[in-house]
Order: C-alpha cells, then sequence, then structure tokens
C-alpha cells in the first residue's frame, strides 16, 4: 500500500507540473515510466490524473468560465480553437496511429527542436493582448499548432504558448490562452481513456480518488506560479530545461 501510494505522489506531480509548464506532461510520463515499472499505473489512474488537472484549471479560471454574459466571446474562441485538435487527436488515437510516434527517440528530438522554437517565439515584441486582439484567426492559427502537441515531446503548453507569442501577444495571457485551451484537450484525454476501459479491480478505487486529489493539487499550484512567474520573467528557463533533457536522452539512445 505505501509503495502504491508512493507511485501516485509521482505520477501526480509529473502530470500536475508538466501538463501546464512548456515542458510535454506526457513525454515526461513516458520518461518515468520507462525508467520505473509502476504496479499502480492503470487506464483509470491516467483517467483520475487526467480529471485532477481538468478541476484545477477549471477551479482556477471558473470567475471567466462561468461568467457567460462578459465572457462568451472568450469561450467561444476557446472551443473554436480546441476544434482542429479534437479531430486530428481523435483520428490518430482511434487509428491507433499515435502509438507510433511513442518512442524515446521522438521524444528527445522534438523537446530539443520544440524547445529551441519555443526561445526565438519568446523573443518576438508583446503588442497584443486577449481583450483586445484575440479572433477567429489568431485562435485557429494557435489551434492549428496544437496538433503538434499529439506527438511525444512536443509540449501542449509549450506549443499552444509558441503559437501565441509569435502572434506578439504578451507572456501573461499566452499563458492564459494555453491553459484555457487546455481545458477542452483534459476532457478529450480522459474521455478517450474512457472508451478503452471495460473493467477494472475494485481495490483500486482509493487510488483513482488519490490521484485525482494530488493532480489537482500539483496542477493548481503550477498554475499558479506560472503565471506569477512569467509576469516577470522571460521562459529561457524552461527552454534550458528542455535542452538539458533533451541532450541527456540523446546521450542515453546514442551512447
Amino acid at each position: 500500500m505505501i509503495q502504491n501510494f508512493i507511485e501516485i505522489i509521482i505520477l501526480s506531480a509529473v502530470q500536475g507540473i508538466s501538463e501546464f509548464l512548456p515542458i510535454s506532461s506526457s513525454s515526461h510520463l513516458i520518461l518515468v515510466s520507462n525508467f520505473y515499472n509502476f504496479r499502480s499505473s492503470s487506464l483509470l489512474i491516467d483517467v483520475g490524473l487526467h480529471f485532477g488537472s481538468l478541476i484545477a484549471i477549471v477551479f482556477y479560471f471558473r470567475r471567466e468560465l462561468f461568467d457567460l454574459k462578459n465572457n462568451r466571446k472568450l469561450l467561444i474562441l476557446m472551443t473554436v480553437g480546441s476544434l482542429p485538435l479534437i479531430f486530428f487527436g481523435y483520428f490518430l488515437y482511434t487509428t491507433e496511429t499515435i502509438h507510433l510516434l511513442r518512442n524515446i527517440k521522438v521524444i528527445a528530438w522534438t523537446t530539443l527542436f520544440f524547445g529551441i522554437i519555443l526561445y526565438f517565439a519568446d523573443q518576438r515584441k508583446i503588442d497584443k493582448n486577449i481583450s483586445s486582439n484575440l479572433n477567429i484567426k489568431s485562435i485557429l492559427f494557435i489551434g492549428l499548432f496544437q496538433i503538434l502537441a499529439l506527438i511525444p515531446g512536443v509540449s501542449r503548453a509549450g506549443i499552444t504558448m509558441t503559437a501565441a507569442r509569435f502572434l506578439k501577444f504578451n507572456r501573461v495571457d499566452s499563458g492564459k490562452i494555453s491553459f484555457l485551451l487546455s481545458i477542452p484537450a483534459l476532457t478529450g484525454a480522459s474521455f478517450l481513456s474512457l472508451k478503452n476501459i471495460t473493467s477494472q479491480s475494485i481495490e483500486i478505487n482509493y487510488l483513482i480518488l488519490i490521484s485525482i486529489f494530488l493532480s489537482f493539487l500539483f496542477s493548481y499550484i503550477t498554475i499558479r506560479f506560472f503565471l506569477f512567474y512569467i509576469n516577470k520573467f522571460s521562459l529561457s528557463v524552461f527552454v534550458i530545461y528542455r535542452i538539458i533533457v533533451a541532450l541527456i536522452l540523446i546521450f542515453i539512445i546514442y551512447y
């Protein structure tokens, strides 16, 4: 039981922290699972982890999400921006094409390449914000970029922020756009995982509840920290982190 609890803490931390930082949650979950054989890992646990992150982002942006009178346009734009990922992601998962991309070589090179792209995007001059400049054209541009997040190592948060920064949105608003777009993405990921579940032992039910709570906790703390951080600093530290991780992986693969 203690080992199961420790494993859930690790998985929840990886999911909650890496989901909302531009470092790729899927690649970190895959890597951690490759280096350690988790006995507690299952489809239900995976659903619990994503559901915890979903609750965290909805709770954090509850005012924007439930104030339909003042934020209807924003919610419509976020829905439109999510459509490319939903349609393309559903196709990849139903055809099982997505599994061809889940290997350590893909993770290594995408982590490196898209980290460098993030750096250059973050150097763009800032002159746009959500309230004045976010429209159908810009959200579709960001939404099309988000499709690349289906490739492990790209990072959904990273690629959406990259697209927003290329469009000259400030860092905080780029982060908010990325976070709001994560709501349909996390909902879709949970739904696809649920579709693959046929039967699970009742024995792990308490682990599912723990995974939801811990994922929520780590996710909420990460969201608050990240928005505070990018209000004062650039994204360079995350670029450096990605490059270091990629180089370590490349060394492991080829040497």
